[in-house]
Order: structure tokens, then C-alpha cells, then sequence
């Protein structure tokens, strides 16, 4: 799709840009209709003829911005996509992925659709990229010339501090070099990126590229952050959660931080466990009975809080009750085990009860952690029925 364009009036000056440097700008939507003209403006004006384009706006509204876009593109000397989605899967993030997949040009520039992305900075993204040989170029506002001044107030300051902090803090290797994993901005490679590998939750994609896909070679250019041109951010708190969900599926990517966290959910289920014994008990039922009805309370808690945010990606390759079911047979099981195992160590190897018990827990929770990744929640063998894929309307312009 990518064509060379004409800009009528003034081209901004940039660094002469190798061949080749077409480049796709992807813009991802949600009711933004009253900034999509500006912005189509801007990118007219910033962008110079000899930098091949196209925009592909991937759009989630529920107003007439896929009009309006239309409407403004009749100006555009560039060839210019809107894909609506009937299913906003993923959210933003989501969103972004499916614009890298209809994206055609050797680099792909994301950005905001409300205008506090600076258009301008295009052409030196991709330059800077083709300059230093680089697959990822990053727009930050915390280098030399960069500016976060376009976030309103200081609780949302404060916010994009603390997730920087923490999102850094949780992936010092995989965030090397990247000083704003929370930008939206950034420039990359089509032939570094394979958007099958990736699984957004949510409004940060660039902190998904990078931790599931990240390129060798990253380099960054400073931006100065705008004020929105119109309309209200759509940052809530419900956002601020599946962010922490993402970064919580993203740190359990690896086994072994599955297995740590597989074990640090199971010690907090000792709390509803605790509390369901303490109300059974207290309204006359006898201890053996209420210990494994208040099991079942600490089994349904580990479930759900696994369920979220260790296996996200994987709970489709099985129906919800099978996995609730596969998953408390194997919690209850362990307890069936734990005891022939201490009598083994103490009888068998002539451990101390206490030895033996602390071995038999340690024994069976390694067991029941591959269980459970094997038998719950790994794709079963043959042919796996297709995900459902979010309906998308492709309307060129």
C-alpha cells in the first residue's frame, strides 16, 4: 500500500533519510473524531515527499470517528486505512498489533491519536533508526531535550513515574536502554517485530515489544509530550488494573517466575482458608468436615488469582471448568499425597517428622506446579480449534 506522496507548501527540514525508509504510520482510535483531522494535518505537513507513507488508523469507536477520518482523507496526498474492529480485543494494545500485521512499508511508526504525539517527529524516528542500523527507536520524554509536559497534573505525573519505576524495576534486562517504556511513541522495524508472538492487555504496547520481542539493537530520540488537541484522556483506573495484570503476565513468562509465583499465590490461600475454618467451625460444624469444605475456599482463591496472572495467555486451550476442575483435582490431591510421602522420608530414609514434612511440602508443590502446567493449562495434543478473532472492517481511502 505504500506509494510515494506529493506534500503541497512547506517541507520540514530533516536528515537525508537512506533508502529504503517508507515508512506506515499506525494510529489506533477510540473516539477521537474531534482530533483525527488535526492530526491528519500535521502528518501532511511534517512528513516529506520523499519519505514514502500511509496511515492505518485501527479504530475501536463507538462515535463517527471512522467518518471523520474518511472524510479528512480526502485531503491526504498519502494513502490513508481505517480497520474498525467490532471487537475491541486486547484494548489499545490490541489494537496496535493488528495495524503492525496490515502494515506494509519497511518501518512502522505508532502513535497516539489525540495529537500529544508531535507528527514532526516522524521522519527523524526512522532516520535515527536508519542511522545507527537500529530495529526499535524509541520517543522518550525522560533524555536530554525530551518533556513530559503535556501530562495533566501531578497525580497523572506521579503515575507515569511510579509505572516507569516499576515496569524498569521488574524487567532491568529486557528494558535496557529504553529510559520511557511507558511511551507510545517509537518507530520499528516490520521485519523485527512478529505480531503472532505478541499478547497485549491493554495501552502498552511498547512495553510488550520489548519484553516479548525486543530487537537488538534499540536507540532513542528525545520528544517533547503536547497537550491533547481536544477531547479527554482515556486513562482510568480500570486501565491502571490491566496494566498491572499485564505486568504481572509478563513477569510470569519465564518458569521459574511461574513457579514463584505459583507458590507466593498459594501462601496467601491460606488466608480464605483459614477464615472458612474459623466460620465453620464456629457455627457448630466439626473440624474434618470444615478443613476440607475451607480447602476448597483456599483452592478457588489460587485458581482465580492464577488464572489472571500466571496462565492469561493460555486459558483458551481449554474450557473454564475443565480447567477450574483439572485444577482443584490436583490441589486436593496433594493433600492425599503429603502423607504417604512424610511416612516414606521418616520410615524409609529415617527423617525427622518435622524434616519429612517440610520435604513432603516442598515435594509435592514441585510436583503439583508441573501438573498443573501440564494437565491444565498446555494446549492439548491434535488439532486445536481456531480463537475466535475480533471482527475488523477494512475501509481504504
Amino acid at each position: 500500500m505504500s506509494q510515494e506522496s506529493t506534500v503541497p507548501g512547506e517541507v520540514v527540514e530533516t536528515a537525508e533519510i537512506p533508502e529504503p525508509g517508507a515508512v506506515t504510520i499506525v494510529v489506533p482510535t477510540f473516539n477521537e473524531s474531534a482530533n483525527v483531522r488535526q492530526l491528519l494535518r500535521q502528518i501532511t505537513e511534517a512528513v516529506p515527499d520523499r519519505l514514502p507513507c500511509e496511515v492505518v488508523f485501527v479504530d475501536d469507536s463507538t462515535d463517527d470517528t471512522p467518518e471523520v477520518i474518511q472524510e479528512a482523507a480526502q485531503d491526504c496526498p498519502f494513502p490513508v486505512t481505517v480497520l474498525h474492529r467490532q471487537e475491541p480485543v486486547g484494548g489499545l494494545g490490541g489494537a496496535v498489533v493488528e495495524g503492525l500485521k496490515a502494515a506494509t512499508s519497511d518501518w512502522i511508526v505508532v502513535m497516539d491519536g489525540d495529537c500529544q504525539h508531535p507528527p514532526s517527529l516522524v521522519p527523524d524516528l526512522v532516520a535515527t533508526g536508519e542511522r545507527a542500523n537500529a530495529g526499535l527507536v524509541v520517543a522518550s520524554r525522560y533524555i536530554k531535550g525530551g518533556s513530559r509536559a503535556g501530562l495533566a497534573g501531578s497525580y497523572r505525573v506521579a503515575v507515569s513515574r511510579g509505572a516507569t519505576w516499576l515496569t524498569k524495576a521488574l524487567f532491568p534486562r529486557r528494558l535496557h536502554g529504553i529510559s520511557d517504556p511507558m511511551s507510545g511513541f517509537f518507530a520499528i522495524r516490520r521485519s523485527a517485530v512478529t505480531a503472532e508472538v505478541l499478547q497485549p492487555l491493554g495501552y502498552k504496547i511498547l512495553l510488550e515489544l520489548a519484553v516479548r520481542s525486543r530487537p537488538r539493537t534499540v536507540t532513542e530520540v528525545p520528544f517533547v509530550f503536547q497537550d491533547r488537541f481536544a477531547g479527554e484522556s482515556k486513562s482510568t483506573a480500570q486501565e491502571g488494573l490491566r496494566f498491572l495484570r499485564h505486568l504481572a503476565g509478563l513477569r510470569a513468562a519465564s518458569p521459574v517466575a511461574r513457579m514463584v509465583g505459583f507458590g507466593l499465590i498459594g501462601l496467601t490461600g491460606f488466608v480464605p482458608n483459614l477464615l472458612g475454618l474459623w466460620a465453620l467451625t464456629a457455627v457448630g460444624m466439626h473440624y474434618i468436615p470444615a478443613e476440607i469444605l475451607a480447602n476448597q475456599l483456599g483452592v478457588a482463591w489460587n485458581f482465580v488469582l492464577i488464572e489472571h496472572l500466571l496462565f492469561r495467555e493460555r486459558r483458551r486451550h481449554r474450557r473454564w471448568w475443565d480447567r477450574a476442575g483439572r485444577f482443584a483435582l490436583l490441589a486436593n490431591a496433594d493433600l492425599v499425597l503429603r502423607i504417604p510421602l512424610i511416612a516414606l522420608f521418616v520410615h524409609q530414609f529415617h527423617l525427622g517428622v518435622l524434616s519429612a514434612t517440610a520435604l513432603a511440602l516442598v515435594t509435592t508443590f514441585v510436583l503439583r506446579f508441573a501438573a498443573t502446567e501440564a494437565l491444565v493449562y498446555l494446549p492439548r495434543r491434535g488439532p486445536e480449534k481456531p480463537v475466535r478473532e475480533s471482527r475488523t472492517a477494512r475501509r481504504a481511502v
